[in-house]
This record gives C-alpha cells, structure tokens and sequence, in this order.
C-alpha cells in the first residue's frame, strides 16, 4: 500500500517505519524542516531500541520518505495516518490544534477515495471534526470525493513500540464503513497472527479505548503507591505484598510495582485529558482525581526523605541521581520523576550529580541552564563517575546497568554509604550487609529501624 504518515514524532516515526519495514510505501511528513533534514541523514529525533537501523534500511530500499508537506507527496494514498501531538492545554484538556490543523490539510489535497486514521490519542468525537473539516476543504474545491474516517489508537509503550508494532497484543479499529474495515484488515493482516486479536468497534468507543486504558494502568500504579506508603508507616513489606496480590490471576503483576511515581507522554496527559472530559459532562471524576494527586505525592517522596535525613538546607549535601527518563529504555523526560527531585533539591541549594545512559543530551536541552551554569547540577559521564564523593545516591530509573552495581566501588567512591531506592530494585538485606543505609518504597520491615523515621 501507499501510506502517509503526518507527524514523524514518536508514534508517528514508529508507526510508518513499521509498515515500511512490511513492505509498504509510507511517506512520513512533518513541519519541523530540521527534523526531516535529519531523518534523511539518519538521525532519530528520539531514542528506541532497534528504531534507528529499521528507518535507514528502509530509507536504502526506497521504502520510507521523509518530506515537510503533502504537496511533495507524489503517489495517491490509500491510507493516511494522522499522528500529531495532542499536549494538554492550559486547562488539561488534549490540544487538537495539530490534528485539526492535519485534518484542513488532507481535505486540501486528496483527489481520490483513502482511508484517514486518527492514530493520535484524541477525546471521544474528534473524529467527527476531523471528517468535517476534511468535507468543507473538498466542498471549498468542489469536488465530492468519498473517504471514511477510522479511528486506530496506539498502545506502544516507549522502549519496547517495535515489538508492540510487530507482535500486538490487540489492535483496535473504530470504524463505519465495510471498505474501510477491508483496507485496515489488508493492512494489519501481516501480522495478525491471530486474527481474533484485531477488535472492531464504533469510532467512539475506540477513541474512549484508548484513554480508558492508560487511566487503568496509571490507576494501578496510584494505588500500589498509596499502598506503599501505608505499607512504610505500619513496619510491612512492599514487596511482599505485591508477590502476594500478583499471585491473584484476577490481579496479575502488571503494573503493581511501587515506586517513585508515573510519567511520560501518555497516562498524565491521559488522566488529565479523561478528568477534563468527565467535567464538561457532569460527571465527577472521583477516582481519576486521586490517581493525579497520589501521582503528585509519590513524585515528592524521595525529596522529602532526603530532607529528612539531610535537613532543608541542603548546601554543604551532594546528591548523586541515577536515572532522568521516565522509564527505562527511552530518553523521554517528560513528566519524569527526576525534573521533581531535581527541582526539590537543587532549590534548597544542594549539589547533584546525575547520570542516564542515553537521557543526558534531552537534559542538556530540557533542564534550566543556570542549573548547570550555577555550577549546582553536572551530569556524570559515567554512572560512577556521578557517586564521586556523594552523601547519598538516588535511584529514580532501574536502567539494567543500575540493577546489580558493585557496592564495593560505590562505597569507596561515597562520602557516606546511603541509597534512596525509588524503585525497589535493591535487596534490603544485601544492602546492609554491605553496610549501606537503605531506603526503599514501603519496604516496612525489610530494611533498617532507621527508616521509620522517614515515613512520611
């Protein structure tokens, strides 16, 4: 197939280089004439494993093009996937601004019957706005020519959206046509291996599918925190409690591991997006509203234990931080818990020491530079290099390299032997047998009597 792709962000670039990597022509466009400069060289304007040889084998055999605009496309689409950023708005509510702005455009240039599919997360009826808009440019060039609109959301979780693409565990389509339902079956049937897999729905249930699950999955983060901090103040184990609640089949483990709170480009924008729309329809989002502010808490967490260890002042106390993105396998810091306990530490005047393995130059960009002119943040070309003399480390994000370090190096590096383990990664009791202070989330009994105190 012919395929567009407006929008070469993450879901976009992602996106088109998988069906090009099926066999298909896809064209990816955006506006940001550096980025597509870039793409044509090879360079990715994000990091995912395994992204970067998939576009330039694709580009060398003439299947994936990068261009600014549809006018530089050359060949009739049968499909055109609109995957734009939708932000949240000053009032939490998604931005649609990019994706009625891409919808003005396609109505502007198609000549021929497509499909147009809103890959990008939109509120319930957007679609409708979408159709609408593309109806009066065709009316403004009086030209009546068919398409259907469908609706495709994503579900490509960042460090793993290859194999997501590739081996799906469901897709999801909402559409109203019978010939739109054929070019999407023709289109995913390369691999749909199970074809009970591909779930067809109304274009507004599908729409409502996709902040539906990322407010459930960011649901169950908040409340596997909030646990965690009971779990802290009562003297119980954490981590026990999540052997024992995942053991559950009806529970499962996924998404049951406390930690230092969720970021990212999907679940807050998500909830936000989901607890505006509740509010235009009367309907008050109780539970939405505890997972933000539990979110908010759990953020907050590890500044608040190193002030309580440390004091407020934290001038004469370096930090050593592992971990910036929000995940690991990416080097997206959006919303990451790391911009919070950064903030919270360097405000209070301490001295930080941070290192990621791939996150560092989106920090480079992203932070405040008088964080890094006040002389008060450096970013560690090594992960040992960032304990040099450190009061305490911090991890925020368990990148593999993180999850078994070696305690003898760390403690001749360190000023004091501490680690404020905000993702449960280490072993408490292996920790104090190598003589480290360790804090957990909600490890109660796990770890030393001195932790009582920091239960906040």
């Amino acid at each position: 197939m012919n395929i567009i792709v407006i929008g070469a962000g993450y879901v976009g670039l992602v996106t088109g280089t998988c069906f090009a990597e099926l066999g298909n022509h896809v064209t990816c466009i955006d506006v940001d004439q550096q980025k597509i400069a870039n793409l044509k060289k090879g360079i990715l304007p994000i990091y995912e494993p395994g992204l970067e040889p998939m576009v330039i084998s694709n580009m060398h055999e003439e299947r994936l093009r990068f261009v600014t605009s549809l006018e530089e496309v050359s060949v009739e689409p049968q499909v055109i996937f609109i995957a734009v950023g939708t932000p949240s708005d000053k009032d939490g509510s998604a931005d649609m601004q990019y994706v009625l702005e891409a919808a003005r455009n396609i109505g502007s240039y198609i000549n021929n019957y497509c499909v147009i599919v809103d890959k990008s997360t939109v509120p319930v009826g957007v679609a409708d706005h979408v159709k609408h808009i593309i109806q009066d440019e065709l009316k403004n060039r009086d030209l009546k020519i068919k398409f259907d609109i469908v609706s495709n959301p994503e579900f490509l979780r960042e460090g793993a959206a290859i194999d997501d693409f590739m081996r799906p565990d469901r897709i999801i389509v909402g559409l109203s046509s019978k010939k739109a339902k054929q070019i999407m079956l023709e289109l995913y049937t390369p691999i749909l291996r199970h074809p009970e897999k591909i779930y067809f729905m109304n274009i507004k249930d599908a729409e409502m599918t996709k902040y539906v699950a990322n407010a459930m999955l960011a649901t169950r983060i908040s409340f596997m925190n909030e646990m965690a901090v009971l779990c802290e103040r009562m003297g119980v184990d954490v981590e026990n409690v999540r052997i024992g609640i995942g053991s559950d089949s009806r529970i499962g483990n996924s998404f049951i591991n406390p930690g230092c709170g969720y970021g990212g480009s999907c679940f807050p924008k998500d909830v936000k997006a989901l607890i505006k729309m509740a509010e235009m329809h009367n309907v008050n989002p109780v539970v939405l509203c505890a997972v933000e502010e539990r979110n908010y808490q759990q953020k907050l967490l590890l500044p608040n234990k190193i002030t309580k260890l440390f004091g407020e002042d934290l001038s004469d106390i370096k930090i050593a931080v592992w971990g910036l993105s929000f995940k690991p396998g990416t080097d997206d810091m959006r919303e990451a818990s790391s911009l919070v306990l950064l903030e919270e530490l360097l405000v209070r005047n301490a001295n930080v020491q941070a290192y990621d393995p791939v996150a560092m130059p989106v920090a480079r960009k992203l932070l405040p530079a008088d964080w890094f002119n006040s002389g008060k943040l450096r970013l560690a070309e090594h992960q040992y290099d960032a304990l040099q003399d450190t009061d305490a480390l911090v991890l925020v994000t368990e990148w593999k390299p993180f999850c078994y370090p070696d305690l003898l190096v760390m403690k001749k590096l360190m000023r004091k032997p501490i680690i404020l383990d905000g993702r449960n990664q280490y072993d408490p009791r292996q920790m104090r047998e190598a003589e480290f202070e360790y804090y957990g989330v909600g490890r109660g009994q796990a770890v030393s009597k001195s932790v009582a105190a920091l239960s906040l």
